[in-house]
């Protein structure tokens, strides 16, 4: 059984919602008032309608209340210019209780039923007391949401290596694990400060040809591995070239002469062996891999306050 749906973003790059449009003409781009379990929000259509199998569907699904009108526009910007002052405002009274906390960023439900803050910490924090001094003065409720470095850089944003506005802030609407493996399989150098993002963590985009590298290295031997060429040497795997798919072989000639030549893969004939893991990278660098893989496992704690 298919349902129609759209998709509805709340944040930029953040994660797609489905919502019933009801008798709504909903089309994409369009800006609309919903419920959520936060409360009313305001969001953007990413997805027009469409059908949907049923069970991709986390029920209840909610209905949408109404597309969004110049003055819920007008109200959505006012909270936004509210959000920078409600910052400030934390950061002082985070100064006047001499918390160890980092805050990030601030949000206004729409309906204005409750003010998020986000922080980032090394441990946990008491801030009890801080929910209360901001209670008084923003009269309404209060939360307070530990995030992880990840999340604190997507929703700053910056500039990455390539020169372009970081993929967490601009189309990465959910993080998926990454690993040092992913980095080994596409023959990138292991140094930590080349595979790390803006974050401190593990790139994100090692994840997006990580499949084509697999199967690409799925079809070649390794390096070391011994071959046959179709024209009858017996030689050495010297390298390979993953993306060509050529393969160089260091061969004997007639006359005893070592020669490395270059083959297809579909020249050659071997057996793969169990893949050699070759560090080529000082203890200090391997010690520094082991403590960002080490980070990776590791889940962003949460911690939240109602007041």
């Amino acid at each position: 059984m298919k349902v129609k749906v759209i998709g509805v973003r709340f944040k930029k790059a953040g994660k797609v919602y489905y919502f019933d449009p009801g008798q709504f003409e909903i089309k994409e781009d369009d800006k609309v008032i919903v419920e959520t379990a936060r409360g009313i929000e305001y969001g953007i259509v990413v997805l027009g309608p469409r059908e949907i199998p049923e069970e991709e569907v986390v029920q209840p699904l909610k209905k949408v209340i109404r597309i969004a009108t110049k003055e819920d526009v007008e109200k959505e910007e006012r909270n936004r210019q509210k959000e920078i002052e409600a910052l400030k405002v934390c950061e002082e009274k985070v100064k006047k209780h001499g918390l160890e906390m980092n805050l990030v960023d601030a949000e206004y439900t729409f309906d204005n039923n409750k003010v998020l803050f986000y922080f980032t910490a090394d441990g946990r924090i008491d801030f009890r007391e801080l929910v209360k001094d901001l209670a008084a003065v923003f009269k309404t409720r209060i939360e307070l949401r530990q995030i992880g470095v990840r999340d604190e850089t997507k929703l700053l944003g910056s500039i990455g290596v390539c020169g372009r506005p970081l993929c967490c802030n601009t189309h990465l609407s959910e993080f998926h694990p990454v690993s040092i493996k992913m980095a080994k399989e596409q023959n990138l150098s292991l140094n930590p400060t080349k595979i790390s993002g803006v974050c401190g963590r593990l790139m994100c985009c090692l994840k997006y040809e990580e499949e084509t590298y697999e199967y690409l290295n799925s079809n070649l031997p390794n390096i070391g591995d011994q071959v046959m060429t179709d024209d009858g040497f017996k030689g050495e795997v010297h390298s390979v070239n993953v993306i060509r798919q050529l393969v160089k072989v260091i061969i004997k000639t007639e006359n005893d002469v070592k020669e490395i030549r270059e083959y297809p893969v579909n020249d050659i004939k071997f057996k793969k062996s169990k893949k050699k893991e070759n560090f080529n990278i000082s203890d200090t660098e391997l010690k520094a891999l082991e403590q960002l893989e080490a980070k990776e496992g590791k889940l962003a704690k949460n911690a939240e306050v109602e007041y």
